[in-house]
């Protein structure tokens, strides 16, 4: 039987809907490379062309520049260096391991004095800003706040915000402490 009645409109049973808070989102390295400058991303896209032991990855950034491209990965490959890093850096979504990969030699080739100072300042045995095998113990809150803090003083916020949350998508048991440190300190 049609009617003229309008009937409410039933209600679809489902979880409250609420935005999720940037700290309440899983933190990965995808995400990290999303929310980094096109400059930091150039920077990681020519550390990861560069470095000689990122073949896996560079397959990986092949594919997606092909795909986002319409190219064949061939022709991918017959591009200049500079110009897959610029065109890796342009994709805003890659792979998790792409962009882990990405982020540790970006951080190893270019940001190394940052790294060095952070871990000096936790008093975190390394080696050229690599941690140490040996080094085990998680800093305390209080230590990583000031290390934070330190670091913000010597290098500019995008670059320390990039680096700690690194920390954290690599291991979020002991650099989990930082999150709402640098969403504290640095703004983004």
């Amino acid at each position: 039987m049609l009617s003229s009645e309008k009937r409410p409109a039933r209600k679809l049973a489902r979880a409250e809907e609420r935005p999720v808070s940037e700290l309440e989102a899983p933190l990965s390295p995808a995400r990290i490379w999303r929310e980094m400058t096109p400059e930091q991303r150039l920077a990681a896209a020519g550390a990861l062309w560069a470095d000689s032991e990122s073949v896996p990855q560079q397959v990986e950034a092949v594919q997606a520049i092909a795909r986002q491209l319409h190219f064949r990965p061939q022709s991918v490959l017959k591009l200049a260096v500079e110009k897959r890093a610029r065109h890796l850096a342009a994709l805003r979504t890659v792979p998790e391991p792409l962009a882990s990969r990405a982020l540790v030699v970006y951080h190893l080739a270019t940001q190394r004095p940052m790294l060095e100072a952070f871990l000096d300042k936790l008093g975190i045995a390394h080696e050229d800003g690599m941690i140490a095998e040996s080094a085990k113990d998680a800093p305390d809150p209080s230590s990583l706040r000031e290390a934070a803090a330190a670091l913000l003083g010597a290098f500019p916020a995008p670059d320390v915000r990039v680096y700690l949350m690194t920390l954290v998508a690599q291991d979020p048991v002991t650099w989990g402490p930082l999150v709402p440190i640098v969403s504290e300190l640095i703004q983004s």
